[in-house]
Order: structure tokens, then C-alpha cells, then sequence
């Protein structure tokens, strides 16, 4: 089978699961709350912040830098947890999640996107983007081949073999996006993936997103760049930890 035959094979929309069947949003957020600790000084960062994201979607939270979007992303991705308040994933309540199973669908359900790549620079731009499948057990060669459509359907497969530090800016973030969708997430999470490219680069990487949510893949985009907002189905205004008027 071709590499791109293997991506249509396995990069498909996604089954109904159950938690569809019942009506419930991919994401269920109501009165979260984070606030970090130092000492005795307490820093709110989530003032009782409202969100619901169906499957299927693409949604937009802008606002300005240091209003509360990232920590929203890490808490919506299972990096962090809340303070107070409820997140519901898939139709569970994450804080009942055992760490096994947050690290499962941290793996299997949730990509990321970060403004920095965080891509490991010992690692060729393929073993970069198999990384998250090991962690899944997939045998060597499907890893392989997975992984390179991946890497081809984001324009890098003639890339694989080169390691991060000889990639643009650009290219750096497309392998950080072929590594985000190769276990085939049912939401992608994009924290800033344009701020540092500059504006070709941020269009090819915002249009691999557009083409990713028509596939079926729930998006939701974390940015200050007003350019971009277009491409979503829905935009959400955060000001000072809390939900605003868009």
C-alpha cells in the first residue's frame, strides 16, 4: 500500500462513540477556575471561565496576551488541572480520570500544537513524529508508515530524515503538526502554532488545520492573531480569566 493510501486509510472521521449517542459535547467546561501558588501570594488565572465544544467543531479563543487562553488549553489537553469548577471529556468528569487513563487520552484523543514546536532535536524529523505511537505499542512498521503519511500529508516526508535544527521556523511547526495528528486525535489543540512564523508559514499551517477540521477533527485554536479567525466555526472572547462578548 502507497504511504497515502495508508493515510486514507487511517486518518478517517471519527466513529460515533456513546457519549455522542447521548447528546453530550466533546467538551463540557462550567465555573473553572485555576489559580497558581507562591507562598502565600495566590495568582487567579481562571475566573469561572464557561465553554462547551460539540465534535465536529472548530473554535477560536482569542484575546490578549496574558488573559488566561494557554492555561484554558493545558487544562483542556490534561497538562494541568483546574482549581475548581467542572471538565467534562467525552462525557466524563476528568478529575474521576486515574492517571493511566489521562495519560491514554492524552496520547490517543488529544494533539498538540505549540508555538515552540517542542520537537527533540537528537531526533530525526521522523522519529519525532513516531514518538507518540511507541507510547501506544504500535508495531515498528506501522509506526514507520504511520508516520510518514503524516509527515506527507503536512508536505515533510522529504524532510524525514533531517533532524529539527536544520528545518525553518516552518517547516519546524508542520512536523509539530504531523506529530499532533499521527495517532489520529479526535481534538487538536493549537496554542499560538503561528506566532513565530512568519506569515506564509502561518498560512500553510492554518490551511492544514482548515483541511484537518473538514476531515472531522475537532479543533480549537488559542490565538492573539486576529488573521486567522476566519477559519473558525465559532470564536470565544477571553479578557482577565473569563469569558467576554466576541
Amino acid at each position: 500500500m502507497s504511504v497515502s493510501g495508508f493515510f486514507q486509510q487511517i486518518f478517517n472521521p471519527k466513529q460515533v462513540n456513546e457519549w455522542q449517542t447521548q447528546g453530550l459535547p466533546l467538551v463540557l467546561i462550567e465555573d473553572l477556575t485555576k489559580s497558581f501558588h507562591n507562598g502565600a501570594i495566590t495568582t487567579p488565572v481562571l475566573n469561572g471561565v464557561d465553554l462547551t465544544i460539540n465534535a465536529g467543531e472548530f473554535v477560536a479563543v482569542h484575546g490578549p496576551s496574558g488573559c488566561g487562553k494557554s492555561t484554558l488549553l493545558a487544562i483542556m489537553g490534561l497538562l494541568d488541572s483546574q482549581t475548581a469548577g467542572v471538565y467534562c471529556f467525552k462525557g466524563q468528569p476528568v478529575q474521576n480520570l486515574k492517571p493511566a487513563e489521562r495519560a491514554k487520552a492524552r496520547n490517543q484523543d488529544i494533539g498538540f500544537v505549540f508555538q515552540n514546536f517542542n520537537l527533540i532535536g537528537d531526533m530525526t524529523v521522523l522519529e519525532n513524529v513516531e514518538q507518540p505511537l511507541s507510547y501506544m505499542n504500535v508495531a515498528p512498521r506501522e509506526r514507520r508508515a504511520r508516520a510518514l503519511a503524516a509527515l506527507e500529508r503536512t508536505g515533510l516526508a522529504d524532510r524525514a530524515k533531517q533532524r529539527p535544527s536544520q528545518l525553518s521556523g516552518g517547516h519546524q511547526q508542520l512536523a509539530s503538526l504531523a506529530r499532533a495528528i499521527v495517532c489520529n486525535p479526535t481534538m487538536l489543540l493549537a496554542d499560538e502554532p503561528t506566532g513565530n512564523l512568519d506569515s506564509a508559514s502561518g498560512e500553510r499551517v492554518m490551511q492544514l488545520m482548515r483541511e484537518l477540521h473538514s476531515g472531522g477533527t475537532t479543533i480549537c485554536l488559542v490565538t492573539h492573531d486576529d488573521r486567522f479567525l476566519h477559519l473558525a466555526d465559532r470564536r470565544v472572547a477571553m479578557l482577565d480569566g473569563k469569558m467576554v462578548q466576541a
